[in-house]
């Protein structure tokens, strides 16, 4: 698959798997780095479970991406992410 075809992916995948678990997104950037990292990640959990992982620029490769970028964006927000305060 070519680059633009990555970025895309990336792209579509990770603002929509950082609208559904932030509600505000990560940034164009981001959301684009996100979205490839979840395709790789989306990849492997796809190719673990014996079913196909990022083949092409269509909607089954935005599918993977898009759970790959959940999976990676609520391991990430564990890790890094601020300590809520807890008002009373």
């Amino acid at each position: 698959m070519g680059i633009i075809a990555w970025i895309m992916v990336g792209l579509i995948g990770g603002f929509l798997a950082s609208k559904v678990v932030n509600r505000t997104g990560e940034g164009l950037l981001r959301d684009i780095l996100l979205g490839i990292v979840g395709a790789f990640v989306g990849g492997l959990i796809f190719r673990a479970i014996g079913s196909a992982g990022v083949t092409g620029f269509n909607l089954w490769s935005i599918l993977v991406a898009f759970v790959g970028a959940v999976v990676f964006l609520i391991l990430y927000h564990a890790m890094f992410g601020r300590p809520r305060t807890r008002t009373v």
